[in-house]
């Protein structure tokens, strides 16, 4: 197949071609973040880069129209992928422009460029929680409807991504039970820095209001070994407990769930990856009113499950002694459903680089999660 991936990112799509056995004959890809681009070719060394979406497209030479996009000839292109930025879409921005902000709004530059190579087929990928609006004039642009499809069917994120497409019969994906815990790396692998130190009567440390364990009704199997409630599909988040007033990066959510998507941006203490608490909490107090003294009281868990945050006798609890961290780049690129490092060097001018930390949450963020898009591409075999 011939590929054109606009926002092409570190190429994720052309690693979910690979692993579905899909013969490349060409990839172009249009991206303009250095490291990205630098990524994609110590991985993909024969991606031919074509800059900016913007300046990819039919251009004038010698004042013959020309089917060239720059200096590469791009007929006959099989399939044509797209992931337009998010962010003057996503609810996660406050005062969002929507297709007319200066991101999202490249999602023109997609369909100009759709409709002049006209591929044979096309995927383009947004988040879940733009606006009816947005939603309705993409779909009727494309003149597909959209399939949302989340990520925690296949990994141990959650991640919901609206897939428009004319790739056929694209069904959603069987849900795989992982849950986070299942892709942490080992306390031994940790670096100390991605550790939390926090200061409880600074801090407000783990102050619960009565923070309730989140998921999705469990799968229910009908026969067949196991038959009955099955606890590893299905989980949603599990959110147990804050640092100071909570913020988006201040949240902290239980290994035994699934992650929260991983973001590009974002501040706070758990910025880009949230906040995990990866020990169990063996003692709980409850909160004293004005200084007063009260006996402590030890709870000790005997089922491996951590601490609901909850309240007793209108009390709110403070868990302490829980080991709360940041997720390792590692651990990100298995949440994308990459292998270990995929991330971790590029190729330059200067020869090979090692991508620093800041860049490598952020090529996560931004890109699909391998496992799913390879769900669609295996319609194409």
């Amino acid at each position: 197949m011939k590929i054109l991936s606009l926002f092409d990112g570190i190429s994720i799509a052309q690693q979910a071609l690979k692993e579905c056995g899909i013969k490349v004959e060409k990839y172009y890809a249009s991206e303009i973040d250095k490291y990205a681009i630098s990524v994609t070719q110590k991985n993909f060394p024969d991606t031919i880069q074509l800059g900016d979406v913007k300046k990819v497209g039919r251009f004038i030479k010698l004042g013959v129209e020309s089917d060239a996009f720059g200096d590469y000839e791009m007929k006959d292109i099989d399939l044509l992928i797209g992931g337009s930025p998010c962010q003057d879409l996503s609810i996660a921005k406050k005062n969002r422009q929507g297709l007319s902000g200066e991101r999202s709004g490249l999602f023109w530059e997609y369909v100009r460029i759709l409709n002049e190579v006209k591929p044979k087929y096309f995927i383009l990928e947004n988040v879940n929680s733009m606006s009816k609006e947005a939603k309705q004039i993409i779909t009727e642009t494309l003149g597909v409807e959209p399939i949302m499809i989340n990520a925690s069917l296949v990994s141990a994120q959650n991640r919901k991504r609206l897939f428009w497409t004319n790739i056929p019969n694209v069904t959603q994906p069987e849900d795989k039970g992982i849950l986070l815990r299942d892709v942490l790396q080992s306390e031994d692998e940790i670096d100390p820095k991605f550790f939390i130190e926090y200061d409880y009567d600074r801090n407000k440390a783990y102050i619960a209001k009565s923070f309730r364990m989140k998921k999705k009704s469990n799968t229910i199997k009908t026969s067949g070994r196991g038959s009955g409630i099955d606890d590893r599909h299905s989980w949603d988040i599990i959110r147990v407990g804050q640092i100071g007033k909570g913020g988006q990066g201040d949240r902290i959510y239980d290994p035994k769930g699934k992650s929260v998507s991983l973001s590009a941006n974002g501040g706070g203490r758990g910025a880009k990856t949230g906040l995990y608490a990866v020990g169990v909490a063996s003692r709980t107090y409850p909160r004293i009113p004005n200084g007063e003294k009260r006996e402590k009281r030890i709870e000790i868990r005997k089922d491996e499950k951590a601490n609901s945050m909850t309240s007793v006798s209108g009390d709110s609890m403070v868990l302490e002694n829980l080991k709360v961290r940041k997720l390792t780049l590692i651990e990100c690129e298995r949440l994308m459903t990459l292998s270990d490092g995929f991330t971790a060097k590029g190729i330059t001018e200067k020869g090979e680089v090692e991508i620093s930390n800041s860049q490598r949450y952020k090529m996560c963020g931004n890109g699909f999660v391998c496992e799913v898009i390879k769900h669609i591409f295996k319609k194409l075999i």
